[in-house]
């Protein structure tokens, strides 16, 4: 009899270690899976083989955390819940913080399984299991529940670390974009100061973000005729810089075939409408100044009205059309022209100069604009721009909310 008992003994035994080595290849195997970054369905696969094949578990669900919720990533035998039910059974079982029986529960989706296995992560809930049709009792019944919360514990954490490699590839990437993209609008803006006989120029650029979607341009286009823009388009980031991109090397190209401001504008809302299907626009303000005839023609396309400056009078130019790349045809289009007496000086800008966070009309507005023009038009541009943001940061309390493009003119 003592002879059975010990022979019984040592099979128990040998049971229990074959068991454990077993457990043990499993979890190797699941390991270096992992190690040669093995794809999350086929992860999930081995799982399922490993609880059908090995722990005899019939019906199976596991769910993972994310952004909140839990979603079902294997599920397999009984009927299969609707996603919604399914995730729903979190509410039962939040406060259950280790592997519990549910054959009682008083829910009665819940007490259809058998056991519930959690996975916290320094109290934060990871992923669980809900697992039926398992028929074990005794001593191993709590090696098995512990031996497939530490498999499913393996696979949370690499699904977790995938997750974050993802996120930091996706961050890397976002990151170069924008390196991108600041190149493409460094690009887009040319020197900050221009001087020759007869016109000084100076630019002042303060984007809200590292990419803003201003945009500012001065250049000779013959012997004796300059033009200029200043532009806004809808939107910042990496496809407003692109957009700009865009816009700059079209302008430039039509001006290298075209004199006419008209026809210019007009072409520029086709091609910024057909690159944007009418999801982005652009406000610009585009001049022609000729210094044989002292003339200056311009276009106002649903811009921030330039300001000019002489003799101690301010003058706004308003004259033009509507925002470009909003409409198949611009509805109108006005081309201004005014004489531009010796000394003037000519102030373009963008809203960001007006639109702060916390704004009052009676600090700052388009009036005391040209009340500040008007006093310290006289300065050079240069000063004139300087003194312009000195001022504001004295008298505006608040942060601006888009980009600010200053740029001044002084034609002798």
């Amino acid at each position: 009899m003592q002879n059975i008992q010990a022979n019984s003994g040592e099979d128990e035994l040998i049971r229990l270690l074959l068991k454990r080595q077993s457990e043990l290849n499993s979890l190797l195997e699941v390991t270096r899976a992992i190690n040669k970054n093995t794809p999350t369905p086929i992860l999930v696969q081995m799982l399922e083989v490993i609880l059908k094949s090995y722990l005899q578990i019939g019906k199976f669900r596991f769910l993972i955390e994310n952004n909140g919720n839990f979603t079902c990533i294997s599920k397999y035998g009984g009927e299969i819940e609707s996603p919604v039910t399914l995730n729903n059974t979190w509410s039962h079982l939040s406060k259950i913080k280790s592997p519990a029986p549910l054959v009682s529960h008083a829910d009665p989706l819940l007490s259809s399984y058998n056991y519930f296995i959690p996975i916290y992560h320094k109290n934060k809930a990871l992923a669980y299991a809900l697992i039926g049709d398992f028929d074990i009792s005794g001593d191993m019944l709590n090696n098995d529940l512990n031996f497939v919360q530490t498999l499913m514990n393996v696979i949370v954490v690499a699904l977790e670390n995938k997750k974050l490699f993802r996120e930091r590839l996706q961050a890397e990437r976002f990151q170069r974009e924008m390196e991108l993209a600041v190149e493409v609008q460094n690009m887009l803006v040319p020197v900050r100061e221009y001087k020759e006989d007869g016109i000084a120029v100076d630019a002042k650029y303060q984007p809200h973000q590292d990419i803003g979607g201003d945009y500012f341009d001065f250049f000779r286009l013959n012997e004796s005729e300059f033009l200029w823009c200043v532009a806004d388009v809808s939107g910042k980031g990496i496809s407003a810089a692109l957009l700009m991109a865009n816009f700059q090397a079209s302008l430039h190209g039509l001006l290298a075939i075209e004199n006419d401001l008209t026809t210019v504008v007009e072409r520029l809302n086709k091609i910024v409408l057909r690159n944007t299907k009418g999801d982005r626009f652009i406000t610009l303000f585009l001049a022609k100044y000729n210094s044989h005839t002292r003339k200056l023609n311009y276009i106002n396309a649903g811009h921030n009205p330039t300001i000019v400056y002489a003799q101690g009078e301010v003058v706004s130019l308003k004259l033009g059309t509507t925002m470009i790349g909003a409409f198949e045809e611009l509805p109108f289009l006005n081309e201004g022209e005014i004489d531009i007496d010796p000394g003037s000086l000519i102030f373009n800008y963008t809203d960001g100069l007006m639109d702060y966070e916390v704004q009052n009309v009676k600090i700052w507005s388009e009036e005391k604009l040209l009340e500040f023009v008007k006093t310290n038009g006289d300065l050079s541009p240069d000063n004139f721009n300087q003194a312009l943001m000195k001022y504001i940061s004295q008298v505006v309390k608040g942060k601006p909310i888009d980009d600010i493009t200053l740029l001044t003119l002084r034609i002798a």
